[in-house]
């Protein structure tokens, strides 16, 4: 047997999408097959690899023994008083306690959700999907949706028949990093797929009946491209029309290539106000689409810019245009209240007692106009 092949234990990926918190994760691949997008640095210097089908099957048994034992100690437990979790961890042999504690945490959920990891699942051979699929059906009969990250590259080389498998099998929902679709943007952060190829993907996921998250970057462009970005982002979204459209405020890790691009003058990265800017663009041109926006993670300046279109568009678009519309001091404190945790919405500047925090925060940091783009970026990192 070769090494790659031999069972060494349950395996969890790093990351997950937010609305996928309470999901049973499942790693199906190792890492990134691409690899290569300039701002991302999460899987660099790691090699992608694809797990046997035997390997995740054995993951998924060893969860449902597990949720069984969990299950009779709760259905044992005398009516009001809490299950004695705690005994039956004590009893766990030592190499088995990691894949309790991930049982136990989905049981606490409700086992509804089940989330494949980890960048792009669906690169592996449409059978082994299918019959991992199965297998997670046949074991957790009750859940109701089964998730995973794909490329755009990749679902374009799919067949409209294998898609129709997926779902067929259970797979039913599939989150996209689109990012942009300017190709100039597209290009420059290697992200290795165009705007058509966007397109193509997306409206292939449609068509097979699962449902669709697509990822916008603003800021991505940067400041030399950020229209591009906004207006050509929002047309390949207005033809794809996917059921959710979440935003992520780009983040630029140290360690990554934009990094090297901003400090050599070839990348301008926005500030909070020309990021924006650009989303207000982003959000004028979405027309003809009936997607719920989420703008569901801590990078993001407006947590209250969510809603569903067309009929939300007015009141998601409210808050960018206030806080543009605010005095360079206000929106100074608004950002320091929003990056250090003290704000989550554009109406917590209406509150005194965070509004005092937000001001200590600011004198604590020492943040004035001239460094207050230098102190998010800073904050910001904190959360990549």
């Amino acid at each position: 047997m070769k090494k790659n092949e031999i069972y060494e234990g349950f395996e969890l990926g790093p990351i997950r999408p937010p609305s996928e918190a309470h999901s049973l994760l499942l790693r199906i691949t190792r890492n990134c097959p691409w690899n290569k997008c300039k701002f991302c640095g999460l899987y660099k210097g790691k090699r992608f690899s694809i797990r046997p089908v035997s390997h995740i099957k054995q993951d998924i048994d060893r969860v449902r023994n597990h949720i069984d034992k969990i299950h009779a100690v709760v259905q044992k437990s005398p009516i009001g008083k809490n299950p004695n979790i705690s005994a039956l961890l004590a009893e766990t042999p030592r190499t088995e306690q990691m894949v309790f504690q991930v049982a136990h945490n989905w049981f606490r959920g409700g086992m509804k959700s089940i989330f494949l990891q980890d960048a792009n699942s669906l690169i592996i051979k449409p059978d082994d999907l299918v019959e991992i699929l199965n297998h997670v059906r046949d074991r957790f009969p009750q859940v109701e949706r089964i998730t995973s990250y794909a490329r755009s590259h990749t679902i374009a080389r799919i067949s409209d028949e294998d898609m129709a498998r997926f779902a067929s099998a259970g797979l039913n929902r599939i989150h996209i990093g689109m990012e942009s679709a300017a190709d100039g943007v597209l290009d420059f952060v290697k992200k290795g797929v165009d705007k058509q190829t966007h397109i193509k993907a997306g409206q292939r996921v449609k068509q097979a009946g699962i449902e669709l998250s697509e990822y916008f970057m603003p800021g991505l462009g940067g400041r030399e491209n950020s229209r591009a970005n906004a207006l050509e982002t929002a047309d390949a979204v207005n033809r794809i029309n996917p059921d959710f459209i979440r935003i992520r405020t780009l983040a630029v890790p140290d360690s990554s290539d934009l990094a090297t691009d901003v400090r050599e003058g070839r990348f301008t990265k926005l500030n909070d106000v020309e990021t924006a800017q650009e989303l207000l663009l982003f959000l004028e041109n979405l027309e003809g689409i009936t997607s719920t926006l989420k703008s569901d993670h801590i990078l993001n300046l407006f947590q209250e810019v969510e809603g569903v279109l067309p009929q939300d568009k007015s009141t998601m678009i409210a808050p960018i245009k206030k806080f543009l519309a605010m005095p360079p001091e206000k929106q100074m404190l608004y950002r320091v209240g929003r990056r250090t945790g003290v704000f989550s919405n554009l109406n917590d500047l209406n509150h005194p007692d965070l509004v005092r925090q937000a001001e200590a925060a600011g004198l604590g940091y020492g943040v004035t106009p001239d460094t207050v783009d230098e102190f998010t970026d800073k904050m910001i990192k904190q959360f990549i």
